[in-house]
């Protein structure tokens, strides 16, 4: 070991097919943990249940314990994948990493009265209507701008005693959302397990699992529902769209995200046999679609 004694790092800009080797010559290198980020934000959403999908340009980091030498590391990928690898290697500050990952997450708000809040924040605003979610595996924390649009589109909805059907619910938070803002019932519907499972949890947690059911869309126990909500992507959006639209009563609203703004003539081509396009909102490159049933 060396005198410096603080976790060490190796970081590689890598091509995406590339990323899960390289994960694993680090791991064989010594690395206790391996993380992936977007090295050229490139959005990657809601990957089919057991797939792993990689940016096109991937960053890989390699976390090593206190005290190891990286020099061996980065010489053995320089020799193995070429000098021209883009590799960095730098000691890694000794602090409260938990907490450091916390600071980065701080209540949202949605709207005139909807708020997404971590558990370990207050809500600034005594009145606000609060959905309490912390950051999981499940896609949906109400960070992302189609969630936002999503959030924002509820709020401006009067849901009392009505139904609500989340089609692609990931965290559960639009269903959720909108059982505190007066719906009646919810229904969620997801493919992954894992989306089920934390939709679940977070239902619980804000105290209207009672009111949410939940169904990987195997069955037909969804009924067609007055609001519709959609926030997946734009090719399975207007792929869906015959399922989709029966699940939306005749006069019911529609809200559509997940959609890249050149995305967005596409579903709207797709929606517009069975729905009146109201609107659409864009913010950071995605956009909300809003729409009435026929």
């Amino acid at each position: 070991m060396s005198e410096n004694q603080a976790w060490k790092e190796v970081s590689l800009i890598v091509d995406g097919s590339k990323a899960e080797e390289i994960s694993d010559v680090l791991f064989c290198l010594g690395a206790v943990s391996v993380t992936y980020q977007d090295a050229k934000d490139d959005p990657i959403l809601e990957p089919l249940p057991g797939e792993q999908k990689m940016w096109p340009t991937t960053v890989v980091i390699g976390l090593f314990e206190k005290g190891t030498n990286t020099d061996p590391v980065v010489s053995y990928l320089q020799h193995t994948y070429g000098d021209n690898l883009p590799i960095a290697a730098h000691d890694l500050e000794d602090r409260d990493w938990v907490r450091a990952w916390m600071e980065n997450f701080k209540p949202i708000p949605c709207g005139q009265k909807l708020w997404i809040c971590p558990s370990w924040c207050e809500v600034p605003d005594p009145n606000a209507v609060t959905v309490m979610l912390d950051p999981g595996l499940a896609f949906g924390t109400g960070t992302h701008p189609t969630t936002f649009l999503c959030l924002g589109f509820l709020d401006g909805l009067d849901l009392q005693g009505k139904n609500i059907l989340d089609y692609g619910c990931g965290s559960g938070i639009l269903a959720i959302a909108a059982l505190k803002l007066g719906a009646s019932q919810a229904y969620g519907v997801d493919i992954d397990p894992q989306a089920l499972i934390a939709s679940h949890d977070n239902a619980e947690r804000n105290h209207v699992a009672e009111r949410l059911t939940l169904s990987d869309g195997s069955n037909k126990e969804i009924p067609a529902c007055p609001i519709v909500v959609a926030n997946i992507l734009a090719g399975p959006l207007a792929e869906l769209e015959p399922n989709i639209a029966s699940l939306c009563q005749s006069g019911g609203r529609l809200a559509l995200s997940g959609i890249l703004e050149e995305q967005a003539e596409e579903v709207i081509a797709a929606y517009q046999k069975d729905f009146n396009i109201d609107s659409t909102k864009s913010l950071e490159g995605w956009v909300l679609i809003t729409a009435t049933r026929k």
